[in-house]
């Protein structure tokens, strides 16, 4: 039991007009508008000092020159300004029937120092309805709380917390050495910190045990909608010893801000259900035979929520593992929930013949055991039912068993261009661990929420390998660098991708006549579907042309690094040893923590053998202006090349057909972008 002493409490006068006990929290209650003419009526707030909120708003739109209208002493009168509405203009009012809007003061304005607003016709000098602010108004604003206070022997420290808006808070300077197995962010009502609380998601969205901190400013969204009114204290929580390592009490009715979020409709029928992550949940019923599950994930029109039996009986283990992918089809209006099987952590490709990779059952030879009986999309929701049996059909297929726990792996990612999924976004990194058949049923799912969320973060800067004299290329694997790598510039990404010079999927220029080189360090052996990267030119914006069918490869023109055999089938020409570069050891690849390319480079870690294949390139008249560089065997690992006739460090400025989006950069020089990756050029330079 965590002792109160530890507790610092910050006092905070209530004032029960800042939450409305039967509806949403809207920030502070001014009044209601005293309604003279034309049926105004509604409920005043302010949300933060610049802003008003009306609720329930209603004027008949007869007025003649009728605005909102805001002044700062006596009554409503020609001596006050004109409030925009709730779309920034200062157009004459239209008809507003029950309508919510939010209005900003102009000009810098506060709501603490204007004395009343009104519904006011200028023409006649009339007010159709007002109210008035009360003198020494103090308008919702983000709260410090106390720092975390910790318990004995407990290695955590932080600032003071301050809550932002209603759900949102933040732990400045937060420390702790994330020795606990299962410490969680923890929410809840009593006088103290108990078991009877619950997660609250961490910055990334995840409900996983969290990650060591140190000095972090961290960011936190209270789950499901709940409010500061529904917490009365914040805690880090270790459920192994059923005790807080730190807590801090938070006063009741704070006068903040209200949340930006709303609650989104959803609800699931099942009786059973799991919080998978923020944006992600699973809900599932057993009935004879066969289990019933429903997916529901905040996730993009061409993404997927991948869920299914783990690998493994012993952990949660992607390699093995039975899934469905899940996905809606906005062309079609309707939900896919296909059956896949993970033999390798590669897309699937054939090695020697045999399929590897995340591969369809179909493609296997097998058939989908899955079959889709529901499925919508609204607000960013979506939601897939599907069902299945409960003993493996076939040999590739899994058992759901119901009388032991079973393990089981989630994912989200994007969809390729063949609707394939590619490397995912989301993913569990601890055991994930389901009863199917707990009696009461398993249910820790909270409502989704719709707004609120953090931008994307902005994709690293493209680099262009654009100087005259560079007649060799050396090309590396590495990681695709995540949203700002690879997956900020196109729909989806792998999950490595080339290092031309030790940058990220550069942006080459060659010229016509002249000759080049490209060593080539992607793999060379062809048994293993994760280590076998030949590098080819082609005029198509993909590659992974060894998966594509016999036609489908016909069709596409190869500039460089593959022939045809007798069979009629591309054969690699340039495959080199392995030149990877690897994360360190402990990192966790689904956080964009580099704000830098150059940063998250320098943290790369290389092994590089001794022996690259060349790849000889004479781009001339008949290239077109703009091909692509790719790994023969995945997809969308590599980058563009421009084909000029004269040097130019701006050809991928212009619009150019079927090229990804990209933002101009700057050029490198051949010893510069060898600097960046000291570790890489060393190894190189001894070839």
């Amino acid at each position: 039991m965590f002792p109160i002493c530890f507790v610092l409490l910050v006092l905070i006068a209530r004032d029960c007009n800042s939450q409305d006990d039967e509806g949403p929290y809207r920030g502070k209650f001014i009044g209601k508008l005293n309604s003279y003419h034309h049926q105004v009526s509604g409920d005043v707030y302010a949300v933060d000092d610049w802003t008003l909120l009306l609720v329930d708003f209603n004027y008949d739109g007869t007025g003649d020159d009728t605005f909102f209208w805001a002044g700062d002493s006596g009554r409503p009168g020609p001596m006050g300004y004109i409030v925009p509405d709730q779309h920034g203009k200062t157009n004459i009012l239209e008809r507003y029937y029950n309508e919510e809007l939010r209005l900003r003061l102009p000009d810098g304005r506060k709501v603490s120092q204007i004395a009343w607003l009104a519904v006011y016709d200028i023409a006649s000098q009339n007010a159709f309805g007002d109210v008035y602010v009360p003198e020494e108004f103090e308008a919702p604003a983000p709260r410090a709380l106390a720092p975390l206070a910790p318990a004995p022997g407990a290695r955590v420290s932080s600032g003071r917390v301050r809550f932002l808006d209603a759900s949102t808070f933040i732990i400045p300077e937060f420390r702790y050495d994330g020795s606990g197995e299962e410490v969680y962010f923890w929410t809840g009502v009593g006088p103290q910190p108990s078991s009877r609380g619950m997660k609250i998601p961490d910055e990334d969205g995840y409900l996983e045990p969290i990650r060591a901190y140190n000095g972090e400013d961290v960011q936190l969204v209270l789950p499901g909608g709940k409010t500061v009114f529904d917490a009365d204290w914040i805690a880090l929580w270790d459920a192994g010893s059923r005790a807080a390592l730190a807590s801090v009490l938070v006063p009741d009715a704070l006068n903040v801000p209200p949340g930006v979020m709303k609650i989104h409709n959803h609800k699931t029928s099942l009786p059973h259900c799991k919080q998978l992550h923020r944006d992600y949940q699973v809900s599932w019923e057993v009935f004879g035979n066969q289990v019933t599950i429903q997916l529901a994930g905040q996730v993009g029109e061409n993404e997927y929520m991948a869920f299914g039996i783990s690998g493994s009986d012993t952990s949660s283990a992607m390699l093995g593992a039975d899934v469905a992918v899940a996905a809606w089809d906005a062309r079609l209006k309707r939900g896919l929930a296909t059956d896949y099987n993970i033999t390798a952590k590669t897309p699937c490709v054939s090695v020697l013949g045999q399929w590897r990779g995340v591969c369809r059952d179909e493609r296997l030879g097998a058939q989908d055991s899955n079959q889709v009986f529901s499925a919508a999309r609204d607000d960013g929701l979506t939601v897939l039912s599907y069902r299945r049996q409960l003993a493996p059909s076939e040999p590739i297929d899994r058992e759901w068993p119901t009388e032991k726990p079973v393990f089981v792996v989630w994912a989200v990612g994007a969809l390729d261009h063949e609707l394939e999924p590619a490397f995912h976004r989301l993913y569990h990194k601890h055991d994930v661990r389901l009863q199917l058949a707990q009696n009461p049923p398993e249910n820790d799912c909270f409502p989704f929420t719709i707004g609120g969320r953090a931008p994307a973060p902005a994709a690293w800067e493209r680099a262009a390998l654009t100087d005259p004299a560079l007649r060799v290329f050396r090309a590396a694997l590495g990681p695709a660098g995540g949203a700002r790598g690879l997956a900020g510039r196109a729909r989806a990404a792998p999950a490595r991708a080339w290092y031309v010079n030790g940058q990220l999927a550069p942006d080459l220029q060659l010229r016509r006549g002249l000759h080049y080189t490209v060593k080539v360090m992607g793999g060379n052996d062809p048994h293993s579907a994760e280590a076998y990267h030949p590098l080819v030119v082609t005029s198509e914006p993909h590659g992974g042309l060894e998966r594509l069918s016999d036609d489908a490869q016909r069709a596409v023109r190869v500039l460089a690094g593959a022939r045809h055999t007798r069979r009629g089938r591309l054969s690699p020409t340039a495959a080199g040893e392995l030149c990877e570069g690897e994360l360190p050891a402990g990192a966790d690849r689904r956080r964009d923590t580099f704000d830098t390319f150059r940063a998250f480079n320098r943290s790369l870690r290389w092994s590089c053998r001794a022996r690259p294949a060349d790849l000889d390139l004479t781009p001339n008249s008949t290239w077109p202006d703009l091909v692509y560089y790719h790994s023969f065997t995945h997809p969308d690992m590599g980058g563009r090349i421009f084909v000029v006739d004269r040097h130019s460090r701006t050809a991928a400025r212009g619009p150019v057909a079927l090229a990804p989006p990209a933002r101009p950069a700057p050029a490198l020089a051949h010893l510069a972008a060898l600097a960046a990756l000291p570790a890489l050029a060393a190894a190189l330079l001894r070839l």
